[in-house]
């Protein structure tokens, strides 16, 4: 026999849920602008129905629906779309260093302009040019002098400039690590929360919101993958429960280290640690030498994201004990040309005579200072730029007026390449071709390195994007959506209050209105 009263708890449950119903669209449209927030929906199911199926079950044909429950509020997400966000969110990390760090490397160089090194260059070789006609005029031999300061200054100002943005760079290494150590940690402590949560059933879509905007910030400093983890004795989680999160630090091409090495490690038996992200520095070079992950040291730096842009940028240490990095190759490139320019030069002046002299010059044209780069601390000597008659530039003893003939050698070192240089040493080897060429190949290099770094950010970005509001069109709150679910779950609540209002009249029928013979 179904009770009297049925209709009335059928349409208290309908009332209830679309209570619940509006409830979740309310929240929904109030975190419409809320960073990291997930729609949410409730999902409905219906009420066991009446007589249940079974052997003791009163005799009664079919079942009869006894109304709806809000089962679970559940979030919005699709898995896959987070996935390729955080790849791409890690090119964008890795390609932004770079191409942050190119530029600012094009900025110091300056080429092609009337203050770079090759135009300066360029007015020292026309200063020698000019030697060669006028021996005797101090004019002339003040300008390869003053000139030939200039080289140096730009050379020196090439130096302090560059090693000065690599510290910065340092400096940011030591941040950003800095930085995953914190989100490593909170992704672990929600991971707790979570755990505590999931087994008794419920679902903590908030706590799965703030995890997830973490993952995605962790994404961008190195390479992952998350892996979702429903621990083997995990009490009554819900089905749709996402569980906890293993984060595995991946390769650059996406693939595993071997054995993996987890920053958030979780198994079927639950929680199992973190790993802690040091970077450690040659004491030597104060290069990098290896990142730790936990007890794993890693010296390929493959891992990508911007910890390890920035790490390609300020240099590390190879197994071989060579120093790689962009900065720290340009300027082993700037100190080597620096290098086999003023041995070759100050060797073919000392072959000279200054003016009147009779003895073969015992002057460098340029200093370098012992135990300093060469970049960083050639300079003109003294006692030139005091008396620039001291310019060898005649090749006979006496340093005749018209003596122009070490003067010429001197000048078409221009045109010398390095492989004829009669000072070559063991770093003249990684030389090719004249100063002049040389250096327009490193700044060729630079610039189509900085192109392409550019490139791909440029790249990285449109397709992060795209993916983002791929990602937003599943998850973000949609007002339109939730206007007509507001529309939905009003009328269904309107059309449950006035089911009740109908079984009140008729029950006060049978109440009140039946009966009634006989008083």
């Amino acid at each position: 026999m179904i009770s009297t009263f049925m209709g009335l708890e059928t349409a208290k449950r309908g009332l209830s849920t679309s209570q619940g119903a509006l409830y979740t669209t309310g929240n929904n449209v109030a975190n419409a602008n809320t960073l990291g927030y997930s729609r949410q929906r409730v999902n409905l199911v219906q009420t066991s129905g009446f007589p249940t199926v079974g052997l003791n079950s009163p005799r009664v044909a079919g079942q009869i629906g006894t109304g709806v429950a809000a089962e679970t509020v559940q979030r919005i997400r699709d898995s896959f779309l987070d996935a390729q966000f955080r790849t791409q969110s890690n090119k964008i990390g890795f390609c932004g260093a770079m191409s942050e760090s190119l530029s600012k490397m094009e900025g110091i160089m300056n080429e092609p302009t009337d203050s770079g090194l090759a135009a300066t260059m360029e007015k020292f070789w026309n200063s020698l040019q000019g030697l060669t006609a006028n021996t005797e005029n101090s004019g002339a031999r003040e300008v390869v002098a003053s000139t030939g300061v200039m080289v140096a200054d730009t050379l020196n100002y090439y130096y302090k400039s560059l090693t000065s943005v690599q510290t910065d760079i340092g400096d940011q290494i030591n941040v950003k690590a800095n930085e995953i150590n914190p989100l490593i940690s909170s992704i672990d402590q929600l991971n707790q929360q979570i755990s505590k949560v999931e087994p008794h059933g419920y679902i903590p879509n908030d706590l799965y919101d703030k995890r997830d905007v973490l993952v995605d910030q962790l994404s961008q400093l190195v390479s992952i993958k998350v892996n979702n983890v429903i621990p083997t004795d995990y009490g009554r989680s819900s089905d749709v429960a996402a569980g906890l999160y293993n984060i595995e630090l991946m390769q650059e091409e996406g693939s595993s280290y071997v054995p993996p090495i987890n920053l958030v490690s979780v198994n079927q038996t639950g929680m199992v640690g973190t790993s802690k992200v040091e970077v450690s520095y040659d004491k030597t070079t104060g290069m990098v030498d290896g990142v730790k992950f936990g007890s794993k040291t890693m010296t390929d730096y493959k891992f990508s994201g911007e910890l390890s842009g920035l790490i390609n940028n300020f240099g590390y240490k190879k197994d071989d004990g060579t120093i790689g990095g962009a900065y720290p190759d340009m300027l082993k490139k700037l100190d080597n040309m620096t290098t086999a320019f003023v041995n070759e030069f100050n060797a073919i002046h000392k072959q000279g005579y200054a003016l009147g002299d009779s003895d073969a010059s015992t002057l460098d044209f340029f200093e370098i200072e012992p135990g300093k780069s060469a970049a960083q601390s050639i300079k003109v000597n003294s006692e030139i730029v005091k008396d620039p008659s001291k310019i060898a530039a005649g090749a006979k003893s006496g340093g005749a007026s018209g003596d122009n003939e070490n003067a010429k050698l001197l000048a078409d070192l221009k045109k010398k390449a390095f492989s004829e240089y009669s000072t070559k040493d063991q770093n003249s080897k990684e030389l090719t071709g004249s100063f002049d060429t040389y250096y327009s190949g490193i700044i060729g290099k630079l610039g189509v390195d900085s192109q392409s770094a550019q490139k791909n950010l440029s790249n990285s970005v449109v397709l992060a994007t795209s993916v983002n509001q791929n990602r937003d069109s599943v998850s973000s709150v949609s007002l339109d959506e939730e206007m007509t679910d507001m529309i939905r779950f009003q009328q269904a609540y309107n059309a449950s209050a006035r089911m009740m209002t109908m079984m009140d009249e008729m029950l006060d029928k049978i109440i009140n209105g039946m009966g009634t013979v006989g008083r």
